[in-house]
């Protein structure tokens, strides 16, 4: 996979926020986040119930612009472009970010046709290459082996987890660069989301990932960086093992130890 960087000292940087505001109407909902995503390596939004983190996720490949009323102040760059800048093509910015969603949701297709829904989308038609996509996705997504003598079978039959990993393989079938999570496992038991912990563990090899988190415990486990955001304010940002062990702000120490939040 061919990735574009930035370069910032010794860091790689593939995702810059700049003073990005967001408004919900009237409302507004993120207040000047500056903040920078390195290349290939996993970035925890952390933060109590309401607090933007993952509104501001979802600014990384425009989701927000399908909600009426929206707009935003500032600049998001990926690979230095501004993705809300006059003529950018949000279809390719939702290829190069992928993004996987908080409840599982697969199509009422197969399993087969679910991760090559994306190929198909974008013009391929070709079953073999298909073929090829649909196995590497999910190989990569852990799930490959579980499912691979039933390819025609029901997504819809698969459990929770599997229909997340599901849902991973589908997004990686379009060869994204960045990979946005948000809460990929709070609707999963305990060894299902161990699971996907591991598989993002290993996709961070290849891959930037964003992932939203309300356990502090798993941003913790499986993160680079970690960003605390409280009301709509991004209060610190930095290597996760500093913001858990010695952070520069009482706010951020007082949420991690369970004083508030």
């Amino acid at each position: 996979m061919v990735t574009t960087t930035l370069k910032n000292g010794n860091r790689s940087v593939k995702i810059r926020a700049e003073k990005l505001s967001f408004f919900y109407g009237n409302v507004q909902a993120l207040f000047d986040v500056s903040m920078q995503v390195e290349a290939a390596r996993v970035t925890a939004l952390i933060g109590p119930s309401g607090c933007g983190k993952s509104t501001f996720l979802r600014t990384l490949n425009r989701m927000n612009d399908i909600i009426e009323n929206t707009r935003i102040t500032g600049r998001v760059l990926v690979d230095d472009k501004d993705i809300y800048a006059s003529g950018s093509d949000v279809f390719a910015l939702r290829r190069k970010v992928g993004m996987v969603f908080q409840k599982s949701n697969p199509f009422p297709k197969s399993i087969f046709e679910n991760v090559a829904y994306g190929p198909r989308i974008g013009g391929l038609n070709d079953h073999r290459k298909l073929a090829g996509i649909v196995e590497r996705s999910l190989i990569k997504a852990a799930l490959w082996d579980e499912v691979k003598d039933r390819l025609d079978s029901s997504a819809m039959d698969l459990s929770g987890g599997q229909q997340q990993r599901l849902c991973i393989a589908r997004a990686l079938a379009v060869d994204p660069e960045i990979v946005l999570m948000d809460e990929p496992a709070s609707a999963l038991d305990p060894r299902s989301t161990a699971r996907i912990e591991d598989l993002i563990a290993e996709l961070r090899k290849d891959y930037t990932i964003v992932i939203v988190t309300h356990n502090m415990q798993q941003a913790a486990r499986v993160s680079d960086f970690t960003a605390f955001f409280y009301e709509g304010q991004l209060i610190e940002f930095g290597p996760t093992k500093k913001i858990f062990t010695k952070p520069d702000e009482q706010q951020t120490e007082d949420y991690i130890t369970g004083r508030f939040g």
